[in-house]
């Protein structure tokens, strides 16, 4: 067995196709095919059906695919630490962040890290808590900075930094835009846009929580991902929002925040900082550690191992 047909392997079960694979592996597809079948010989198993329609992973290659991962990823962990040493003021950091770190978190943390460790090469990365936190399980991020809570079960260890209360967003025309003494309790007949169930369960669910806290069940108007999509749908007149009061300084002139009354102590949100410390590089412990050290972190807080 050798790294490279763990490379194969990967490569094969995002493409599930032999020719696609071996375009992306740089090398014709009779070797590749060869090669997947003498690792498949050695192991005693079959790794993929090759059915008409493509090829499927069995569940012996799935497992198999995941023990790859981890394995490459030790490999180029080794390849790194050889040659930037241990010191972690030198390599590469993969950051994944939420898009509503990116209001308010993100450009005073960057800035300030970059100061420190300019020898850092920073892939930033862009999506939401549920797949960053995949992709820190796959090894195929460093570090992430999700949105708090979290629901997603997870092997990083899970650091609160920040929280802030939920407003109302309304676009700039509605006469809710002119009322200082909105109830969320209110509002029952008012379209909401939402955050996605499957995409962003976390702010899906503590949304859904309000209505039934607040004992209304108003009409949802559209689910999005992005908070940049949902503030575009309010700013349209499509319906109202309930978004993390960090967004408010960058949002356009035509949507308003609303503080709203009636809403639990409890529906708070958040940003955490998550990392894999089991399998965490030095690079991303410094990267880590300066953030803890230029974002106080609640008192009450505590790292959550999921």
């Amino acid at each position: 067995m050798e790294l490279r047909q763990l490379k194969q392997v990967l490569v094969l079960a995002e493409t599930l196709n032999f020719h696609r694979a071996a375009e992306q592996l740089h090398m014709a597809q009779p070797p590749l095919s060869t090669s997947i079948k003498k690792l498949e010989t050695e192991l005693g198993v079959l790794l993929f059906e090759r059915l008409p329609s493509g090829l499927k992973l069995t569940p012996a290659g799935e497992a198999v695919l995941h023990h790859s991962r981890r394995t490459l990823f030790c490999a180029d962990e080794i390849r790194r630490a050889a040659r930037e040493g241990l010191s972690g003021e030198q390599g590469r950091l993969r950051v994944g962040i939420v898009g509503s770190a990116s209001f308010s978190l993100m450009p005073c943390i960057i800035r300030s890290y970059r100061r420190e460790f300019p020898g850092v090469e920073l892939h930033i990365e862009e999506s939401t808590t549920s797949d960053l936190l995949r992709r820190l399980d796959e090894h195929t991020l460093d570090v992430a900075l999700v949105r708090w809570p979290v629901l997603e079960p997870s092997k990083a260890t899970i650091t609160l930094l920040q929280r802030e209360r939920l407003v109302l967003a309304v676009s700039s025309d509605s006469s809710l835009a002119r009322r200082d003494d909105l109830q969320l309790a209110q509002l029952g007949s008012e379209p909401f846009i939402i955050h996605s169930r499957t995409r962003v369960p976390t702010l899906h669910a503590l949304t859904l929580y309000a209505f039934q806290s607040a004992g209304i069940q108003p009409p949802i108007a559209q689910e999005a991902v992005q908070v940049q999509t949902i503030l575009g749908l309010v700013e349209a007149g499509m319906g109202v929002a309930l978004l993390p009061e960090s967004v408010c300084a960058h949002a356009g002139s035509r949507v308003v925040f609303k503080p709203l009354g009636g809403l639990s102590d409890t529906l708070l949100v958040g940003t955490a900082v998550a990392v894999l410390t089991d399998s965490v590089t030095p690079v991303a412990r410094h990267f880590v550690e300066h953030v803890l050290r230029i974002i106080v972190p609640p008192q009450d807080s505590v790292a959550l191992e999921g």
